[in-house]
């Protein structure tokens, strides 16, 4: 067994707890997603830090240019990177995975003040702390976004490519097929840019981004134990904030929302 297979086994339980999560049959009113929506576009947006930050490490941004010294890596997360931050955005344009998010948001008339004053207040030069304060975000999508960024900002490449890998680009088309699932339980309702984003998300992680962030992973471990364990860290880190989020989600909506099934929006 390779060291991969080795961190895959060791992460199974936990990537199955998330498959099997009770959230997805929650998802089943427009009120329920919105919750959703509100939420989770935060992981959306932090996912972009994720990729940035390891594009920054293993490829050359600087000026004069310089060949990476890792050019397999390089290869792998430009490849990523194009269809994350500049894909088919299915009406005839190009736009970020976390732009088409919030296109269906809107389709959804899910809320997105909270999110576009974060990203205002940080633009402008306020910490996250304060960012977060100012805009009321709930605090169980602080402590997801904290987890992101503590690793980012911890600077070791193979515990942010494993946080990217298997907290986000391997299980993330199995997770989204359950979500698509509840959307499709809902014909009466046009959320057809969010089921867009969700698919597009299936056939590029699952095809083609999850292979690549696993070889990535490979790259930049090689056959160094200390290394994988750095990774299987951040990975159990990363799985288990997905969870604690998807708890707070359903938690929310058993409290807020009373319409059970999916109804047409105006």
């Amino acid at each position: 067994m390779t060291e991969l297979e080795q961190l895959r086994h060791l992460l199974a339980p936990i990537r199955e707890q998330l498959l099997n999560h009770r959230l997805y049959e929650r998802l089943r009113s427009v009120e329920a997603m919105q919750v959703f929506m509100q939420h989770h576009v935060f992981a959306v947006w932090d996912f972009m830090s994720l990729l940035k930050s390891l594009q920054r490490k293993l490829t050359s941004l600087d000026l004069p240019w310089y060949p990476s010294p890792n050019r397999n890596a390089c290869r792998l997360i430009n490849e990523i990177t194009l269809g994350e931050e500049s894909d088919d955005d299915g009406q005839g344009g190009f736009a970020s995975h976390f732009e088409m998010y919030l296109s269906a948001m809107d389709q959804c008339e899910a809320d997105t003040s909270t999110i576009e004053s974060v990203m205002a207040s940080l633009q402008a030069g306020s910490s996250r702390e304060i960012a977060f304060s100012a805009a009321s975000v709930p605090a169980s999508v602080q402590e997801f976004v904290e987890t992101t960024f503590n690793i980012v900002e911890d600077c070791d490449v193979c515990a942010v490519a494993a946080a990217f890998t298997f907290g986000r680009e391997d299980p993330l088309p199995d997770v989204f097929e359950e979500v698509v699932s509840a959307v499709n339980a809902g014909s009466a309702v046009c959320l057809d840019r969010f089921e867009y984003y969700l698919k597009r998300h299936i056939e590029l992680d699952g095809d083609q981004h999850r292979d690549m962030a696993q070889q990535l992973v490979q790259e930049l471990c090689g056959h160094d134990a200390s290394r994988w364990e750095a990774a299987h860290i951040a990975a159990v880190q990363s799985l288990n904030a997905r969870l604690h989020l998807w708890d707070a989600i359903a938690d929310q909506i058993d409290s807020s929302v009373s319409v059970p099934f999916l109804e047409g929006l105006s």
